[in-house]
């Protein structure tokens, strides 16, 4: 027998959310910062590298199967990143320059994401045991309505997750992965009431996401979906025939039965997970990533347990407090459809960041999991509990963007003095720029917001989606700022564009420049930004001029004679202080 639900909802408490604003909240979210920038580090330029790299032709049609910069694999084994990011190069027009064509078909999968989570919402809130109590005279929230009330909910808290908001706007395999988990989410969770959709959307899922650099990730997924697939068409099996019993004894047929999964359901996500897992394994994309904490040189497993715990917080909030409220409110309904499948697509990325890495991309795969959960809290909240939401909400966002304000105003203007002299330390040589279009749009921005907080803040009909409408509206607005206001020295700091220009006003234009040692980011920036033909350091080398990576300068006279070269300087990434490059130049002809 079921257990009752937690959740009390009456119908006027589902009204719908119009869809020009939710819409026009996910554009506000997903534009900013697309133009006005170069690729950042570091996996950011590197992603793009190979995807140049491919664009280019470099290697012949092997090497779209292998990827390789100036040698070197990726540190993310990964097809469909760089393949989509590779097209999109090749068929944007001369206009458009590459990395903002890639940034535009990234876009789309930050897009999808959002689509794909919308829906599993919804389908996991039309799960009969995730329907509110039904009243004894009626005015119960619809079932439709209601489902549609949690999904806008869980769209809004997924925009409101601050860990989206840098690595959801990056070229990287890390976006990829979130579409194909948010499309294998939303297939299991359809599954049951759709056939042809969801069972292609389950499909390109877990091979998008195996093809994408999360193959381990995407096989555990697949493994969990087809046990609980399995268990839920053996319960089925039983429903059906115990149905048949009663109607041959009573006449009677229970039009709002649960809807389970079938035999064909469970035969799909099999087949899918075994392809997946051949194609990992044909195309050598199976890799051995664990690194448990304290296994570093130098970190205690104390060490890393605070810095994974310090993660966990700022990173998915706010969902995961509402996601453990959820948990603690739907306890007793644990192996539910609603309840179950988010957790499980919650948890396995959770033990990928605790054991790989790849900790911040790792857990980047369970938002729209956590967003589900955190959307089913709602129904389950008191009044005082929602009022304390929307007040710290309304403080942080608010004070977090006054703080935006102040230091624009202070690169701007100079008053005050202190903001402008902070950016001068933290990027030395960076020229505050004005730009009346990124002023604009962060006027307009802000008047946005403070409609919206008059909005929450008046009186109108309860809404479940209510809650989350100010996290939502705050993350979309500081995203904005930033990349209007504060776009300029930010571009400046995470770009190698500075270090590139010193390069080139010492080399000036030539046909090559041997490299030792440098780094995956470096070598795409030379390449990018520079048009540098770059080649590995041997004996047989004819280029003038060697860029070396510090950290393996001492092993420079084992290849070659260094009275042939002379040391020119020290070239630095002016924000970073690790970054360097170190310029020779040969002596002889």
């Amino acid at each position: 027998m079921n257990q009752p639900t937690p959740a009390i909802v009456a119908q006027s408490s589902v009204r719908r959310l119009p869809r020009f604003a939710l819409i026009a909240l996910c554009v506000a979210y997903l534009l900013p910062g697309l133009v006005g920038r170069g690729p950042w580090k570091a996996a950011d330029i590197t992603a793009f590298g190979y995807m140049l790299e491919l664009a280019h032709g470099g290697g012949g049609i092997a090497n779209w199967f292998d990827p390789q910069m100036l040698g070197l694999r990726p540190e993310t084994l990964a097809l469909i990143p760089y393949w989509v990011g590779a097209w999109a190069i090749q068929i944007a027009p001369p206009w458009i320059t590459p990395d903002l064509a890639v940034r535009f078909v990234f876009a789309l999968f930050l897009w999808g994401t959002f689509t794909g989570t919308w829906y599993a919402v919804y389908y996991c809130a039309r799960t009969p045991q995730a329907q509110p109590v039904a009243f004894a005279f009626g005015g119960e929230a619809r079932p439709t309505d209601y489902a549609r009330a949690i999904a806008d909910g869980g769209l809004m808290a997924l925009i409101a997750s601050l860990g989206l908001a840098q690595l959801g706007h990056e070229t990287t395999p890390a976006l990829t992965q979130l579409f194909f988990a948010a499309s294998m989410f939303y297939g299991m969770s359809a599954l049951p009431y759709r056939s042809v959709g969801p069972g292609v959307a389950m499909a390109v899922g877990i091979i998008g996401m195996a093809l994408s650099g999360a193959p381990t990730v995407a096989l555990v997924l697949g493994a969990g979906c087809i046990v609980y697939a399995a268990g839920g068409w053996q319960q089925a099996r039983r429903e059906r025939d115990a149905q048949a019993a009663s109607f041959a004894t009573t006449g009677y047929h229970d039009e709002d039965a649960p809807r389970r999964y079938g035999g064909a359901d469970v035969a799909l996500i099999a087949a899918a997970t075994l392809a997946a897992g051949l194609l990992a394994w044909g195309l050598d994309l199976l890799q051995w990533r664990i690194q448990l904490p304290g296994s570093q040189v130098g970190e205690t497993v104390s060490g890393d347990l605070e810095s994974l715990a310090r993660l966990l917080i700022w990173f998915t909030w706010p969902a995961w407090p509402l996601a453990l409220w959820t948990l603690w409110r739907w306890r007793r309904q644990l192996r539910e459809r609603h309840v179950a499948l988010p957790l499980w697509f919650a948890l396995v990325p959770l033990a990928a960041t605790c054991t790989t890495d790849y900790a911040q991309r790792s857990l980047l795969l369970s938002l729209p999991a956590l967003a589900t959960l955190a959307a089913f809290a709602l129904p389950t909240f008191r009044r005082s509990a929602a009022a304390l939401i929307d007040w710290f909400t309304l403080l942080f966002f608010s004070g977090s963007a006054i703080i935006i304000w102040v230091v624009y105003l202070s690169m701007q203007t100079g008053f005050p003095a202190k903001p402008a002299a902070n950016v001068a330390r933290l990027a030395p040589g960076f020229e505050p720029q004005y730009s009346t279009v990124a002023l604009v749009f962060a006027v307009a921005a802000t008047i946005a917001w403070a409609w919206l907080v008059r909005w929450r803040t008046g009186r109108h009909p309860k809404a479940l989606w209510k809650t989350l409408v100010l996290p939502a509206g705050g993350a979309a607005l500081c995203w904005t700022l930033v990349m209007t206001l504060w776009l300029p020295p930010l571009d400046y700091a995470r770009s190698y564009v500075p270090q590139v220009k010193a390069v080139q006003a010492l080399v000036g234009k030539t046909e090559c420049i041997a490299d030792l040692g440098l780094e995956r980011t470096h070598i795409a920036a030379l390449r990018y930004h520079g048009q540098y033909t770059l080649q590995p350091l041997t004996p047989q080398t004819k280029c003038r001029w060697l860029l070396v990576n510090p950290e393996v300068v001492g092993g420079l006279h084992d290849i070659v004679d260094l009275h042939q070269w002379r040391l020119i300087r020290t070239l630095r990434r002016p924000t970073a202080r690790t970054d360097d490059l170190l310029l020779y130049q040969r002596l002889t002809p």
